[in-house]
């Protein structure tokens, strides 16, 4: 595949204006499909589930199966309509989408086309300077998730040079809401980072309802994120290009800064932008044609026949506005007070998409101080050498217990960065790393007692000078110990005891 001409960010933003879009895809975590009775893939119970396992014959697109809304679903979409700032839909039908899918048996998506359940919203984001900007919100609707496909063979892992395609039909089914932005104008430089923001700002919105669990690195919620260039002083828009399923919020920012400088370089040399859905590579930073984007009319829309108007009651509908959280704003200053952080502290949170972490892991027992810490700290540190998101690595839970394990003297803060290493590798909680890996503080007074007569008799001139008054000698002494203990060691308590010992 040739290698895309890319133009300076700077320079393309000279020449062209940006026009950004969003589609986002929230996987509902109720415990049975959008249409049938199966058991969610993406509800916690379910996620290590057999391929073919959950599933039903409506799922299949088996002759006969008929579908039945999920009633659930439908509560958890208004809801997030409603957090969206949306309108709710007093009466809103489902369609069929006509289009080929290898991996949905019927092979059609029942979806909403133009009787959304929730329509005209905005979502306030906040950038990293505190600047906020709106997101207008076009619609969010209902639908149903399609298969998996697995290619195998091939270098790449895409049906390009694949041997065969396997079919995995569990996520068919499963209950999606898609929230679809209007045009974003005016993000010019910063589009990349209102990107990032705006998926970030609904992970905390679906997150607060409690509707999904919102893992981008499982598909719970994924980004298209729709790019086009127009040169300055147009009014006509551009050619769009919608680079699909992004699955990390750090991905949905370089896509966007990618495609802009790639779609620069073509105008500058006057060419045209394809209309395309384009695939994202992490490993590269790049983006890839996938298909040409088809328009509405050549989905060939119509009335799902199976399946009635979804017409909520006005009752349910202010029993759900009224069981909303707080709005995301509202709670960022909320929880900056209550926190006690500094403007600059909170927005280190803030800004690394943190704020859901850092809360689950005070609430499981960590202070503020050392949950940011951790969060900001050490997690984001692997996270970015190894080029994920940090609340991918490791659960709130997990941080929360490995502070209280250094609170309780069990750990230093070195052992616990190693402790940290070995539960992002997978060998368990914190307690169960600490015992495989026999990393505890030594609190035994006989063992360091030892290893400090030990260091005493091989430096005969530090123990003078100890003895001489000169107690900051006795650094050479609490090194020796530390490194005979391999680091296991408070070395306040060595401290004391080398004094002890030496007389002092």
């Amino acid at each position: 595949m040739a290698k895309d001409k890319l133009m300076d960010f700077d320079k393309a933003l000279e020449l062209f204006e940006p026009v950004l879009g969003f589609e986002v895809h929230v996987e509902l975590n109720t415990r049975t499909k959008m249409f049938s009775a199966a058991p969610n893939p993406a509800h916690p119970d379910n996620h290590d589930a057999a391929p073919n396992t959950l599933v039903a014959p409506v799922d299949m697109g088996l002759p006969g199966a008929l579908p039945v809304v999920n009633a659930t679903a439908i509560r958890s979409s208004i809801s997030l309509g409603l957090a969206l700032g949306c309108s709710i839909a007093p009466s809103s039908r489902f369609a069929r989408k006509n289009y080929f899918y290898p991996d949905l048996g019927k092979n059609y998506q029942i979806s909403q086309y133009d009787e959304p359940i929730a329509f005209d919203g905005q979502v306030e984001i906040e950038l990293a300077d505190g600047t906020i900007v709106t997101v207008p919100i076009e619609r969010a609707h209902m639908e149903e998730d399609a298969g998996k496909l697995t290619h195998v063979g091939g270098a790449t892992g895409r049906i390009q040079g694949a041997e065969y395609s396997l079919v995995d039909y569990n996520r068919a089914g499963v209950p999606l809401v898609e929230i679809v932005t209007r045009p974003i104008f005016g993000a010019e430089h910063r589009a990349p980072e209102i990107a990032k923001a705006y998926v970030a700002a609904i992970r905390d919105i679906v997150l607060s309802l409690g509707i999904s669990e919102a893992r981008l690195e499982r598909g719970n919620l994924r980004c298209d994120a729709n790019v086009s260039l127009r040169p300055r002083g147009a009014e006509k828009l551009g050619t769009r290009t919608e680079t699909k399923n992004v699955n990390s919020m750090r991905s949905v920012e370089r896509a966007v800064r990618y495609e802009i400088q790639r779609q620069a370089a073509i105008l500058a040399a006057g060419g045209t932008i394809t209309q395309e859905t384009r695939h994202w590579h992490e490993d590269t930073g790049t983006t890839s044609p996938g298909r040409p984007k088809s328009d509405a009319d050549d989905y060939r829309y119509f009335p799902e026949p199976d399946l009635l108007p979804v017409v909520p009651a006005t009752e349910l509908i202010e029993e759900l506005r009224a069981a909303l959280p707080e709005p995301p704003a509202a709670r960022r200053r909320r929880l900056k007070a209550e926190w006690g952080f500094t403007d600059l502290e909170f927005q280190d949170v803030a800004n690394g998409g943190l704020l859901v972490e850092v809360e689950a892991t005070i609430a499981a027992g960590a202070s503020p101080a050392a949950a940011r810490k951790w969060w900001t700290g050490e997690i984001t540190r692997v996270a970015n050498a190894q080029e994920r998101e940090a609340a991918d690595l490791v659960t709130p839970a997990h941080v929360a217990a490995l502070q209280a394990l250094v609170d309780a003297g069990t750990l230093t803060d070195k052992l616990a960065r190693q402790v940290l290493e070995g539960v992002i590798a997978g060998e368990g909680s914190p307690q169960e790393v600490v015992d495989a890996r026999g990393l505890a503080v030594v609190s035994d007074d006989g063992a360091l007692i030892a290893a400090i007569d030990d260091a005493l008799a091989a430096q005969p001139d530090v123990l003078a000078k100890i003895r001489d008054g000169k107690v900051q000698a006795a650094g050479a002494v609490i090194g020796a110990v530390m490194k005979a203990m391999k680091g296991q060691a408070d070395a306040a308590r060595v401290r004391e005891l080398v004094l002890e010992r030496a007389g002092q």
